[in-house]
């Protein structure tokens, strides 16, 4: 006998409260922790209520809403990647990929065809909406990184080389945001939160 539809979706909606406890690198502004993927999903599709204007081309803004609120789900298997983990970089898709296999797998067959779609939608970095995505993505671990003084920059030892290779994906989806972006790492190498080199 099969699961109600409905059930499906509870077991879904219960599984993903595990992004709560996939903690990241970046610090949160105002407490001493370290932010959640949970939090930062939450915070990113905010981010495109509020930024959209600023997008390079014009962009769905509901999509570019779904695509940031699933993007990290794969998560709660495979794990936060610190973005400058030249090792864990490398298998990072294959991990991914099987977790979506397992957590988008949940869902009815319709949604969870939908969910993925969306997720690699998000990784090819082609459409319009997932390169604003992915320039929102990126910009918020520069807000944080800058209002705690740098201090996931300091603690792993990053310069402004790094940032600046990391981050100029968010040219394509925002000139805007890339050059207040680059502002940001210029302010924070001046006060001394990130290395020159």
């Amino acid at each position: 006998m099969s699961i109600p539809r409905i059930e499906e979706q509870i077991n879904f909606i219960i599984e993903i409260d595990k992004l709560t406890s996939v903690f990241r690198q970046s610090y949160l502004i105002n407490e001493d922790r370290s932010e959640n993927s949970a939090e930062h999903s939450w915070h990113v599709a905010t981010m495109a209520l509020i930024l959209s204007e600023y997008a390079e081309e014009e962009v769905d803004q509901f999509r570019v809403i779904k695509i940031l609120l699933v993007h990290d789900i794969v998560e709660i298997d495979a794990g936060d990647t610190f973005c400058y983990d030249e090792i864990g970089v490398q298998n990072q898709m294959e991990r991914e990929k099987r977790a979506g296999d397992r957590i988008f797998g949940l869902l009815p067959e319709d949604q969870a065809r939908e969910i993925f779609e969306l997720w690699q939608e998000y990784e090819a970095h082609e459409s319009p909406e997932s390169k604003f995505a992915g320039a929102l993505d990126r910009l918020m671990p520069l807000l944080h990184n800058y209002h705690t003084n740098g201090k996931s920059w300091r603690k792993h030892g990053i310069n402004r080389d790094q940032v600046i290779t990391r981050n100029a994906s968010i040219r394509e989806g925002s000139e805007a945001l890339w050059a207040y972006a680059l502002s940001i790492i210029d302010k924070a190498v001046a006060k001394g939160y990130l290395a020159a080199s």
